[in-house]
């Protein structure tokens, strides 16, 4: 396997104050907004150069790279949360449970029994399915209350509601990003995992309460083998 790109931590911490700045200048509520810096593809480096530039939220996708860079950095002072952005795989969610921090992306009630089974009180994210395209993940809105519900019921804390915007133009990502504000404001859910690099914009001025940032940060990440 290729080696990870090497990441420049004085270019992360420049992209790190350029992004603050957009959230000051689009958001109606930026001092809510949290940045989860998403590591995925990267090596350690990026971790550290994360947590230099005061971005203590770290994303992954895969479960194999969160457990090596959450063990990897678990000696050090640095009070990082993981955060899972990928689908629940049943089968993996025991060796993640002792690293994340918050789970994005449930999508049916069998993953919040998997892992409250392991993590119990965890918190999760609901993913919005707002594209309607196959492959992609998440429930359908009129399915998002009931899966809030059984969440809950397996107690869970449910804290808001992400999703992924559709491919296309950033301003395309703008009516399903609505939705899943109106949908969190019924459900008086806080959380609006809303935004990455390409529409962070839309999503901010939309009402989203936290981003999800890779390449902006870091660069553009290797093809996955």
């Amino acid at each position: 396997m290729a080696e990870p790109p090497a990441v420049d931590a004085a270019s992360v911490a420049r992209e790190a104050d350029r992004l603050r700045a957009l959230i000051d200048e689009r958001s109606p509520h930026a001092d809510a907004v949290r940045v989860v810096a998403v590591t995925k593809g990267f090596g350690p480096d990026a971790v550290a150069a994360a947590v230099g530039a005061g971005l203590t939220e770290l994303g992954e996708n895969y479960a194999d790279e969160l457990v090596a860079k959450a063990g990897a950095a678990a000696g050090a002072p640095t009070g990082i949360r993981w955060h899972f952005l990928g689908a629940v795989q049943r089968n993996k969610v025991a060796r993640l449970a002792p690293w994340v921090s918050c789970w994005q992306g449930l999508a049916r009630p069998e993953e919040g029994r998997a892992i409250a089974a392991r993590r119990p009180g965890a918190t999760v994210l609901v993913q919005v399915d707002v594209a309607g395209l196959p492959g992609r993940g998440g429930c359908a809105p009129t399915a998002v209350p009931a899966l809030v519900e059984a969440l809950r019921g397996e107690a869970l804390e449910v804290a808001g509601l992400m999703a992924v915007a559709p491919p296309g133009p950033p301003e395309a990502a703008r009516p399903g990003f609505r939705e899943v504000v109106g949908l969190a404001d019924r459900l008086d859910l806080p959380v609006r995992s809303l935004g990455m690099s390409d529409d962070l914009a839309v999503a901010l001025e939309e009402g989203s309460t936290m981003v999800r940032v890779g390449r902006r940060l870091f660069g553009d990440r290797p093809p996955r083998p």
